[in-house]
C-alpha cells in the first residue's frame, strides 16, 4: 500500500475535482465579454434602429448612444414627471410646414397627462384636455399678445427648427400650470397616413352629422390656393380705431374660393357606425363652420380614442417594433423632443393604461367658468378668449385635480 494519498494531501482528498487554473480563468471571462458584446450589440441595433426614426422626427437631435446606455440593464429609465405621478405631453396639430392657409399655426392644442401605477394599490390612469386655439396670450420671448395657435410659428421665426416647440411648451406650461417636458407635433398628412396605417378606424355617431360650409368656405384670395373670386365678390375687413374711438375700415381683401374642394365640400356622416380613412377622419376632426371649435375639439378626442382602440384591436400597441414601424412611415410628418429611450419608457407606461379612457376634458366659455370673451376686445385681433379673473389660477385649480 502505498504511504502517499493519491491526489493531494492525507485528509483532503479531492478526487473528482480539476482545479481552477488560469486557463479555465479566462475562458469565463472570454463568454462574460461574449454575452456582454452581444447584450451592447442588441442595444445598439435597438438604438439605431429607434435612433436614426427620432432623429427625423426630432430634427436631428437624438442621441443615440444615450439611449443605448439608458437600455443596458440596471440603467435607470425615469422620465420626466414620473417620480411626481404625472408626466405630461403637449399634442399639437397643423396643416405642415409649408403649406399655405397657415401652415405652422396649431389649431390642434392638447395636454396628455399620464399618472403611471406607482404600486400594486394604485391604478394607472390619464387624462386628456384641448385648449381652445383662441385663448389669448403673451407670447414668449416677446412682448406681443397674440392667440396662442400662433405661438408655434413665432417661435420657428425666432429658432427655427425648435423655437416653436419650446414656446408652445412654455406658454401652455404657464396656462395649464403644470411642467409640459415634451411635444408632440404631427401635421395633416401624419394624420392620415397613421389613420391608414392602422386599416381606419371606427366611430359611432348618435345622429348624422354634417358640414357644408367650411370646406367650401371662401378665404383671402391668393395665387396658390384660393384663386376663384367669389360671386358677388366678398370681402374681408381690416378694421382701425381712430382717437375719437370710432371705427373704419382700413383695408378690404377680396375672398375667394378652394378650385380643390376638400372633403367633398360638403361632409356628410351617418347615424350610426362609420369606418374612417385618414380623409374622413381628418376631414370629421377638422369640421367646425357649422358648430364651434369646442365641438371640433370634441369630435378630436373621438377620433383619438377610436385611434386607440384600433391600434390595440390590430395588436398595434401590442409591440414596440409595429409602433416604430409607424413611427417610421411618419417621420417626415411628426416632429417631438422626446429621445428613443424616452419613446420607449413612454410607450411601457401608455400601454400599461390598456383599456382604460384618458378623462376627456375641452375648455371653453361654458366650462366652470374658466374662459370668456371680452366684449370691448381689439378688433384686429379678432375673435379672442380670456381666463376669467385675467390670470389662470382656476385653469391651474381645474389641473391639479385631473390625472
Amino acid at each position: 500500500m502505498s504511504r502517499f494519498p493519491l491526489n493531494g494531501i492525507a485528509g483532503h482528498s479531492s478526487i473528482g475535482k480539476e482545479p481552477v487554473g488560469p486557463s479555465k480563468r479566462r475562458r469565463w471571462w472570454y463568454i462574460a465579454l461574449v454575452a456582454l458584446g452581444l447584450l451592447l450589440l442588441a442595444g445598439a441595433v435597438f438604438a439605431w434602429k429607434t435612433g436614426s426614426i427620432l432623429n427625423q422626427i426630432s430634427g436631428g437631435d437624438a442621441n443615440v448612444f444615450k439611449s443605448l446606455m439608458k437600455n443596458l440593464p440596471g440603467a435607470e429609465r425615469k422620465l420626466q414627471g414620473e417620480e411626481a405621478g404625472k408626466i405630461n405631453i403637449l399634442l399639437l396639430g397643423m396643416r405642415g410646414e409649408g403649406v399655405s392657409g397657415g401652415g405652422l399655426l396649431a389649431d390642434t392644442i392638447m395636454v396628455l397627462s399620464i399618472h403611471p401605477k406607482q404600486d400594486e394599490q394604485d391604478q394607472a390612469r390619464a387624462s386628456l384636455v384641448s385648449l381652445p386655439r383662441d385663448l389669448y396670450v403673451k407670447v414668449p420671448n416677446s412682448a406681443e399678445r397674440r392667440k396662442i395657435n400662433a405661438v408655434f410659428a413665432l417661435g420657428e421665426e425666432r429658432k427655427p427648427g425648435g423655437g416653436g416647440m419650446e414656446d408652445m411648451r412654455a406658454i401652455v406650461g404657464e396656462v395649464t400650470g403644470m411642467e409640459i417636458p415634451y411635444a408632440v407635433t404631427i401635421d395633416f398628412q401624419g394624420f392620415k397616413d397613421l389613420v391608414n396605417a392602422l386599416g381606419g378606424v371606427k366611430i359611432v355617431l348618435d345622429q348624422p352629422f354634417e358640414e357644408a360650409l367650411q370646406f367650401r368656405e371662401p378665404q383671402v384670395c391668393d395665387p396658390y390656393v384660393f384663386t376663384i373670386p367669389t360671386r358677388p365678390p366678398q370681402y374681408q375687413y381690416k378694421y382701425h380705431t381712430r382717437a375719437s374711438g370710432t371705427r373704419y375700415i382700413a383695408k378690404a381683401y377680396p375672398l375667394c374660393y378652394n378650385p380643390n374642394v376638400e372633403c367633398g365640400g360638403d361632409f356628410k356622416l351617418s347615424a350610426g357606425e362609420n369606418t374612417l380613412d385618414g380623409d374622413k377622419a381628418l376631414c370629421f376632426a377638422r369640421s367646425r363652420k357649422t358648430s364651434n371649435d369646442f365641438e371640433r375639439a370634441k369630435r378630436q378626442h373621438i377620433v383619438i380614442e377610436a385611434i386607440k382602440k384600433q391600434a390595440m384591436s390590430t395588436g398595434t400597441l401590442t409591440s414596440f417594433d409595429k409602433v416604430i414601424g409607424i413611427l417610421e412611415s411618419l417621420s417626415k410628418n411628426v416632429r417631438t423632443n422626446l429621445e428613443a429611450w424616452e419613446m420607449q419608457r413612454l410607450y411601457d407606461l401608455y400601454v400599461k393604461l390598456g383599456d382604460i379612457a384618458p378623462q376627456s376634458r375641452v375648455l371653453d366659455t361654458t366650462d366652470e367658468g374658466l374662459l370668456y370673451h371680452p366684449e370691448n376686445s381689439d378688433p384686429s385681433a379678432g375673435y379672442i378668449l380670456l381666463p376669467r379673473g385675467e390670470n389662470y389660477d382656476r385653469i391651474h385649480a381645474l389641473f391639479r385635480t385631473l390625472p
